[in-house]
């Protein structure tokens, strides 16, 4: 009886920790790991102050956790010993609290479930309204990789012919670093796209770039990324786009441009689309937000004063924001560039409309034309502004 409960509880332990893994999967391995380390320092923190981690039986646990974020706020708890932003704050408090749930305690942040404490709410509040205004990534115009396009046609180099390539799919795709290049820490929730992962289309036939004949994706009309593990993405969905027409600019010749050379180096289906193999014999290389961030740059200073845009202000995250702008531009649905980039809330996009030129140059013009209204007697709006108001609830 004995040896069969101790097998038992062998057996839940192993099954527990199973459970545990899975919990950690569901968030991505640079999530699991942040939060560890910050756990790591909230345990030293609650040593020196003997009390228990958990705060199961502290009376009234918000100071604690006050004290803490004030000290994780001005650098005394930060992980690099600096101060750091509202945001920072709150997610170190949120990792705190999402351990202790994790522990089957109670999230002590929480009076209701999703509702903050007041006292920590209106201490995160304050940091905010005195925070710097946040730092945005620049969006990359497509004529930088036009550029380094233009560039590359002189030099024969494999590796740089692959970076320009996943810039093009980048920015056209709407891709984060970590699914067109090789980052330094791979998160579970920004895989890479593979080569199993393209699929080809001429008309209604479709096949997928691993196993289709090299004259079929050569004659490709269409080109589809299938999601797995990519970030805020449904496994299976694609995503897809046909010819441009143009003869460099084109996400379709892209991706038949990096499956070709895979295809020609017998890479197998669940190869990255970022390897590029520089030999038969040598090690592949690897596109990197690095090298990426490099060929933008270079574009951005010999562009500058055609397109304006800062080198220092231009990396690999500024073509998923650059393709955005694009299809903004282009006066796309907003609900369609959420849909495509995969985006949850509307922040992104109310940046890029302060952003763009194409759209806001008109607007003051237009404002002249209609500024100088008249209203009726007794009346609160002008005439010609009821249909557009009708269409906007009031608060």
């Amino acid at each position: 009886m004995a040896a069969t409960n101790t097998e038992a509880a062998h057996a839940f332990r192993s099954d527990l920790r199973l459970a545990t893994d899975a919990c950690r999967a569901a968030v991505g391995t640079q999530r699991t790991n942040s939060q560890d380390d910050t756990w790591a320092i909230w345990l030293a923190f609650c040593n020196t102050h003997h009390v228990d981690p958990l705060l199961a039986t502290v009376p009234d646990p918000i100071p604690y956790l006050q004290v803490f974020a004030q000290r994780y706020r001005d650098g005394r708890l930060a992980k690099n010993g600096l101060p750091v932003r509202s945001r920072t704050v709150e997610d170190a408090l949120r990792a705190v609290g999402q351990t202790m749930a994790s522990m089957g305690s109670s999230d002590q942040r929480l009076i209701a479930p999703k509702t903050l404490d007041y006292r920590l709410s209106q201490q995160l509040a304050g940091w905010r309204r005195s925070d710097p205004a946040p730092q945005r990534v620049t969006p990359a115009s497509l004529r930088l990789i036009d550029y380094a396009h233009e560039l590359a046609v002189l030099t024969p180099s494999p590796l740089q012919h692959a970076v320009i390539d996943m810039a093009y799919v980048a920015f056209f795709y709407l891709n984060r670093p970590g699914e067109y290049a090789q980052t330094a820490s791979p998160d579970s929730l920004s895989a890479p796209f593979r080569l199993c992962d393209v699929e080809f289309s001429i008309g209604l036939r479709v096949f997928n770039a691993s196993v289709a004949s090299v004259t079929d994706i050569r004659l490709a009309t269409f080109a589809s990324l299938i999601f797995t593990n990519q970030k805020n993405a449904v496994r299976g969905e694609k995503i897809g786009h046909a010819r441009t027409g143009h003869s460099s600019s084109c996400p379709v010749l892209a991706l038949i441009r990096r499956v070709l050379h895979l295809r020609l180096h017998r890479a197998p289906p669940t190869a990255p689309l970022y390897l590029c193999f520089l030999s038969s014999s040598a090690k592949p290389a690897s596109v990197t937000p690095d090298r990426i961030t490099a060929m933008l740059r270079l574009s951005a200073t010999a562009l500058y004063l055609t397109l304006g845009i800062d080198p220092k202000h231009v990396s690999a995250r500024s073509l998923r924001a650059g393709g955005a702008m694009a299809l903004l531009c282009a006066r796309v649905d907003t609900d369609i560039i959420r849909l495509v980039g995969r985006w949850r809330s509307d922040e992104m996009l109310r940046y890029l409309h302060l952003q763009a030129y194409p759209l806001m140059r008109t607007f003051a013009r237009r404002m002249l034309s209609t500024g100088n209204f008249s209203l009726l007697p007794d009346q609160d709006i002008a005439p010609d502004a009821v249909p557009i108001l009708d269409l906007v609830p009031l608060p």
